[in-house]
C-alpha cells in the first residue's frame, strides 16, 4: 500500500514538472526590458532638463514657458515608462 502511494506521488510530481513552463529566459528578458525602459526614460528626461537649462540661460525671460514645456514633456515620458513597466510585469507573469 505504501509503495503504491509513493508511486502515485512520484507520478503526480513528474506530471507537475512536465506541465510547468520554463520561465528562465522569460524572466531574464523581462528584467532586461525593464532596465532598458528605465535607462531610456532617465536619459530622455536628463536631456530635456539639460536642454531646458541651456535655453533658459540663453533667454532668461522665456524661463516660465520653457519650464512648463519641460515639465509636460517629462510627464509624458514618465507616463510611457509606467505603461512599459506594467506591460513588462504582465509579460513576466
Amino acid at each position: 500500500m505504501f509503495e503504491f502511494a509513493m508511486m502515485l506521488a512520484q507520478t503526480a510530481e513528474e506530471i507537475a514538472l512536465a506541465e510547468a513552463p520554463n520561465h528562465g529566459y522569460g524572466v531574464l528578458g523581462v528584467g532586461i526590458g525593464i532596465g532598458l525602459v528605465i535607462m531610456g526614460a532617465g536619459l530622455g528626461i536628463g536631456r530635456i532638463g539639460g536642454s531646458a537649462v541651456d535655453a533658459i540661460s540663453r533667454q532668461p525671460e522665456a524661463g516660465g514657458t520653457i519650464s512648463t514645456q519641460m515639465l509636460i514633456s517629462a510627464a509624458l515620458i514618465e507616463g510611457v515608462t509606467v505603461i512599459a513597466l506594467i506591460v513588462m510585469y504582465l509579460l513576466g507573469g
